[in-house]
């Protein structure tokens, strides 16, 4: 399940300068718009360029959940050695649950480690042979509730052959050229957005860095639906 160090370096150097710039934006503006995490934290958020937002969803291997006509699209950029991607995964259940409107997409980032980019080829590659439900069944599997410890190509495999995949055709398309290309797309668009933190969240032209804990991303959610911003006035 090699993913080599100079294939991730070079997804990410391709987008340097673009990271760079929205990074002093970032620090520049400390918060677009005024959102408190769960723990009374402010949680470090952005607005981005509409044309860069809209490739999100013309992205390869997105793993989608809820309805495709949902007035709400909500993605989440993760890692999954990521501990806050791991608590954002056990309340993701009951957030689709409380919004019926709400489509989300799960977008790799693994910018963590090594091994966090080999899980992610194997979860591209279940993709490939189950389309989104088999992938948000592997990621329940290795980031849900009751799951702990580092996660790498192995053990993701391992995960994929007990949700009945073939392990070896998984491992074998894993390493091909089509998943290598699509997480290379994925890492190098997170990186041109400026998500340097995992998890991140794009809705609509917002960014969020960072897990706001699941009250605060419903009241965000909740007030997309009502005013289409992140935090509205009033």
């Amino acid at each position: 399940m090699p993913l080599s160090r100079r294939t991730l370096l070079a997804a990410s150097l391709a987008a340097v300068p673009a990271l760079a710039a929205h990074r002093a934006a970032a620090q520049e503006d400390g918060q677009w718009r005024a959102v408190t995490g769960d723990n009374g934290q402010p949680i470090p958020n952005t607005r981005l360029p509409g044309e860069l937002a809209s490739e999100i969803g013309r992205l390869r291997g997105v793993t989608w959940i809820g309805p495709r006509e949902a007035s709400v699209t909500l993605y989440e950029f993760f890692d999954y050695n990521c501990p806050w991607c791991r608590a954002a995964a056990r309340d993701l259940d009951d957030l689709v649950k409380a919004s019926p409107d709400l489509r989300v997409g799960l977008v790799n980032n693994p910018i963590l480690s090594v091994q966090s980019a080999q899980a992610a080829k194997v979860a591209l590659a279940v993709q490939r042979a189950g389309g989104s439900p088999a992938t948000a069944k592997l990621y329940a599997a290795l980031l849900g509730p009751g799951t702990s410890g580092r996660i790498d190509g192995s053990r993701a495999l391992e995960a994929a052959a007990r949700l009945g995949h073939d392990r070896a055709a998984i491992e074998q398309a894993a390493d091909s050229d089509e998943v290598r290309e699509a997480l290379t797309s994925q890492m190098r668009l997170a990186a041109n957005l400026g998500l340097h933190a995992t998890p991140s969240y794009v809705v609509g032209t917002a960014a969020l860095l960072g897990y706001p804990g699941p009250r605060s991303l419903g009241r965000v959610l909740s007030n997309v639906a009502e005013c289409d911003q992140i935090a509205c006035a009033g």
